[in-house]
């Protein structure tokens, strides 16, 4: 992972059921299964210092996942280096997939998305969510396992 501008989705995995609170505002039910979260990060250190810091637990609660982060244990991220936005077009992507759930409002208070986190109760294989990504993740797509090299 570079820390170059892009786009990312995270994979994360939850063991627990529970509702959180999330900011002031939203509350949510998570249930054990994978969540993916979709953003960008165009600012100072790009995608690996997003993931990066969406990875630790200890930070200001600034975005949603910050919030949910403190409940799930991260296991891998996509991402691609194109120089458009495209979290608005993965997200729309993972609407639409039938094995996915989407969490209404999630992390899209800034667009007129209807969510950036998504629920499935199996892992994300890396072949099939490639090739469903296929249309949007270009000029290339990334995954990485979650590791110390990151």
């Amino acid at each position: 992972m570079k820390s170059k501008p892009g786009t990312y989705a995270l994979i994360l995995k939850s063991d627990s059921k529970e509702t959180i609170k999330i900011g002031r505002r939203l509350e949510i039910y998570i249930e054990p299964g994978y969540y993916i979260y979709v953003g960008s990060a165009f600012g100072p250190g790009g995608v690996k210092s997003r993931v990066l810091r969406h990875f630790r637990k200890k930070k200001s609660m600034h975005w949603h996942i910050d919030y949910l982060r403190n409940f799930l244990v991260p296991v891998g991220a996509w991402y691609s280096y194109d120089s458009n936005h495209l979290e608005h077009q993965w997200a729309q992507t993972l609407l639409k997939n039938k094995e996915i759930t989407s969490i209404k409002g999630f992390g899209c208070s800034d667009c007129e998305c209807y969510s950036h986190l998504f629920y499935t109760y199996t892992e994300p294989e890396l072949s099939i969510e490639l090739s469903f990504f296929s249309t949007v993740m270009h000029p290339a797509g990334y995954y990485d396992k979650i590791n110390k090299k990151l």
